[in-house]
């Protein structure tokens, strides 16, 4: 079973080709952080139009590297929501031109179901298991309990985790992205300088709040002196802000472990996954959670954690698997709540 998978949800235009067997014969990103860092963030008008301009020529690197025809796929399978809606059409399209031109099956693809099992491309993770979705557009905590077939334990009620990482960022004068930045500059930053809040900690449920901690972290910024921000008051900062937001996810996904171990007694798995899952002191801490809760801790390999279109072809073949395939009519989504889905 071959399938090629095509991502454009953000600012990362992608083509991969994957096996049945979890073989990666190709994976190509090409990333917009370029053409988007003068304005701090993305925007979605120029996000489209790159989609539009290269996402053919990488379809087809894609195919060459990989080393397969057209003819020798089984599927194609494209991220079909959520995210900016302009990019998406492009990315649907595209997927949609080749399958009729090929009479390949179509598969609409929900971008966090791709992260929700992107670490099945790595090693296999049995079902069902506790899934961390962190990113810059979401915050989740997700019973996986079959491929379709999730259930919500707790979210964000304000800003995504990554979000908040960005607007931090923006507020230190750092660069974009703004997590990686925050995470260079933390590691040699004082946690205890600054006191800032942990949103939500100690409470009931599963659900985040970020949108506090990064007022706070504001707030601070308006004490130091007027004018370019000193290194040392950067770093931190930083640290500051990585430790409360490390202390918000760990208390979160304690509460969440114990429901899923209530609900799910032989769940074996911890797994976190989406662009936020790339930080190295997130994992650490979450790591150390997972083994103080007898729970394996599964964490995609880092370039499986950010956008990419891996993930969407697996996620092709294991619909595919299925007998899960969609209709030419299917329309791109800006908003497509992962437990909405259905069981298969």
């Amino acid at each position: 079973m071959i399938v090629l998978g095509i991502e454009t949800s953000c600012d990362e235009t992608a083509a991969a080709i994957v096996t049945g067997d979890r073989a990666v014969l190709s994976d190509l990103v090409l990333s917009q952080l370029e053409i988007h860092r003068p304005f701090g963030g993305v925007v979605p008008e120029i996000a489209a139009r790159a989609h539009l301009e290269h996402l053919d020529s990488l379809i087809g690197r894609a195919v060459t590297a990989a080393g397969v025809g057209f003819h020798d796929l089984d599927a194609i399978a494209a991220t079909a929501g959520p995210g900016l809606i302009g990019g998406l059409i492009v990315g649907v399209t595209m997927a949609k031109a080749i399958a009729c031109v090929h009479d390949l099956p179509f598969i609409a693809v929900n971008h966090l179901e791709g992260h929700a099992l992107s670490a099945n491309l790595a090693e296999i993770v049995s079902f069902p298991y506790l899934l961390l979705l962190v990113s810059g557009g979401h915050c989740q905590l997700l019973i996986v309990e079959d491929v379709g077939r999730y259930r919500r334990l707790g979210g964000t009620l304000d800003d995504a985790i990554g979000e908040a990482f960005d607007k931090t960022a923006k507020l230190l004068g750092l660069s974009y992205p703004g997590g990686p930045a925050v995470e260079r500059a933390a590691a040699r930053g004082d946690v205890g300088r600054f006191t800032l809040p942990r949103p939500m900690v100690g409470r009931p449920g599963c659900d985040f709040s970020f949108s506090g901690l990064k007022t706070a972290v504001a707030r601070a910024v308006e004490t130091l002196p007027a004018g370019p921000l000193a290194d040392r008051d950067v770093a931190d900062l930083a640290a500051g802000f990585q430790a409360a937001a490390a202390d918000v996810v760990d208390d979160r996904t304690a509460n969440a472990i114990a429901a899923f171990k209530r609900s799910h007694p032989s769940g074996e798995s911890l797994v976190v996954a989406g662009g936020v899952a790339a930080n190295q002191v997130l994992r650490t801490r979450l790591k150390a959670l997972a083994a103080r809760n007898d729970l394996r801790f599964i964490a995609p390999p880092p370039r499986l954690c950010t956008d990419n279109a891996a993930m969407i072809a697996w996620v092709g073949i294991e619909r595919l698997r299925r007998g899960l395939v969609d209709g030419m009519d299917f329309a791109a989504r800006p908003r497509w709540p992962l437990e909405s889905m259905g069981a298969p």
